[in-house]
């Protein structure tokens, strides 16, 4: 095993050790792990003041920092004050002693996960500008979530790979300073699923997929389109449906689910954060494994996840966030044996002002969001649509067995900033070029899209292609920027006192 790359990227950065061709965790953390794995008679692990004394204990036999002291207050209080006595007492004598074997299987677990996978789908470090993807089973991830619950994936150096923090010591030292509620209740998913899957072992697979738009001509596939490419589009918009209420968690339809990420996969999900990706990370943890080895996105990547479980049930958004219960996730498996969740991340530019009406920015978001829903394994289905034609006819139509679409929202609105009447445009203009099937669009009642549905049905109605829309958008934020006009992009767009404008006409 020790000429294999993937386990060498990934191994500084977990805490066992690689010895003779075999994975084992150092003695003196093996032994405080079997400590933990009898039980509170041997452990003495009875209260949540103990238990952070232990975890200490096992970061100084792995050669970690100590425990930070917020941290262990956060422990604490979690364990002793927040959590019922009954609750807190299962969580003692059931919950932590088999997370402590789960966690004595690592090393079988990661050998014999090197054992089945190819280099191409074994769990390593995908950094900036590497494409791939790594493939495990929900039971590695369990184990890997629980050494991130002990505080055990060593930090040096992640900051250098730009890759995010991965251990949960600052989501329990924010229970203890200035904390909402929803802090609280983002642990409490958390717990909840480590009581799931240590009472029923999932089975199944998560594959976390780099993707790439090459900013350079490469054989045979896809680079990042310029402004050119955009406005000389002739593939057709494809259909978009407008939903005022509902999550895009609870989509029906089999689709890409967009995460409103960071830039740092997962954002504040282990720290203080409790909007749209972090909520989504709580409900769905595996979610979180992404972030021990996926290195913050550029402005030409995107991070797909299929198979997650959702677990928890929630309602309320940012401080009303609450969990409320279990939740049995009945989706179906495909043939890789995950779950038919698709989740794409793709980060906004944040707070962008107005570099969001600017050509550059535009283009920017356009193909961030291109790259998430693109399938770059159908390249050659695609070639044709960026080359320059004359007639909307020349596009193939999408296959009956492509009938996976997007389900989106305002991404990069909300505490990003941005325009949600722009940003659904964008959205709709690459999931077309992508060739999906459809758009699923929560509003969440927001008061700047009430005349988007409108708007949808008179673009559909002249049979706009994707080229003619970013036309209008690109002309539209011009006007903008320019002082010429101040309205909404539309109200912008639509006809005046039933009155066709030049826009109206282009497309006839």
């Amino acid at each position: 095993m020790e000429a294999r790359g993937d386990l060498q990227s990934i191994l500084p950065l977990i805490p066992v050790v690689l010895r003779g061709g075999a994975l084992f965790w150092p003695p003196a953390a093996q032994e405080q792990l079997k400590a933990l794995a009898l039980g509170p008679d041997v452990s003495r692990v009875t209260s949540g003041d103990v238990l952070a004394d232990a975890l200490h204990d096992l970061r100084i036999a792995l050669s970690l920092p100590a425990l930070p002291a917020r941290a262990a207050e956060g422990y604490a209080l979690f364990f002793d004050d927040l959590l019922s006595r009954s609750h807190a007492r299962d969580w003692f004598s059931d919950v932590l002693p088999r997370l402590a074997r789960l966690l004595l299987r690592l090393p079988a677990l990661l050998q014999d996960h090197y054992a089945a996978a190819t280099a191409a789908l074994g769990l390593r470090v995908l950094g900036a500008q590497e494409a791939g993807v790594v493939l495990i089973r929900q039971e590695l991830s369990a184990a890997l979530l629980a050494c991130a619950l002990f505080c055990l994936f060593p930090t040096a150096g992640r900051g250098e790979a730009r890759l995010p923090a991965i251990n949960f010591d600052t989501l329990f030292a924010a229970l203890t300073y200035n904390s909402r509620p929803s802090q609280e209740h983002k642990v409490r998913c958390l717990a909840h699923y480590f009581e799931r899957v240590t009472t029923s072992t999932p089975t199944g697979f998560v594959s976390f997929e780099r993707k790439v738009l090459p900013l350079h001509p490469v054989s045979g596939g896809i680079t990042y389109p310029d402004i050119d490419a955009w406005m000389k589009s002739s593939v057709p918009l494809c259909p978009f449906r407008v939903i005022s209420s509902g999550l895009i968690e609870d989509e029906e339809q089999e689709a890409l689910e967009v995460d409103f990420a960071n830039k740092y996969l997962g954002g504040g999900a282990l720290s203080r954060g409790c909007v749209q990706e972090e909520i989504r990370f709580m409900i769905n943890p595996e979610l979180i494994v992404g972030m021990l080895f996926m290195a913050s996105m550029e402005d030409n990547e995107a991070i797909e996840i299929v198979g997650a479980e959702r677990f928890s049930q929630y309602m309320g958004y940012g401080s009303s966030f609450r969990f409320v219960g279990d939740y049995l996730d009945t989706k179906p498996l495909d043939a890789l044996g995950r779950r038919k969740t698709r989740i794409v991340a793709i980060d906004a530019l944040d707070c962008p002002t107005k570099l969001q009406y600017e050509t550059s920015g535009l283009l920017r978001e356009v193909n961030k969001a291109f790259c998430g829903f693109l399938d770059q394994s159908k390249h050659l289905f695609y070639v044709k649509p960026f080359q320059n034609s004359d007639t909307k006819d020349n596009c193939p139509s999408v296959s009956s067995d492509d009938c996976i679409g997007v389900s989106t929202g305002n991404w990069g609105c909300g505490a990003f900033g941005g325009n949600p009447e722009i940003k659904s445009m964008i959205q709709w203009l690459a999931a077309s070029q992508a060739h999906r099937p459809f758009v699923n669009y929560y509003t969440f009642e927001d008061a700047s899209l009430k005349r988007l549905e409108e708007v949808i049905q008179w673009i559909l109605r002249h049979r706009w292609t994707v080229g003619e829309l970013w036309h209008m958008v690109v002309e539209y934020s011009s006007q903008l920027l320019k002082g010429e006009t101040h309205e909404g992009f539309l109200t912008w767009l639509l006809p005046k006192d039933g009155v066709d404008t030049d826009a109206d006409y282009m497309c006839e």
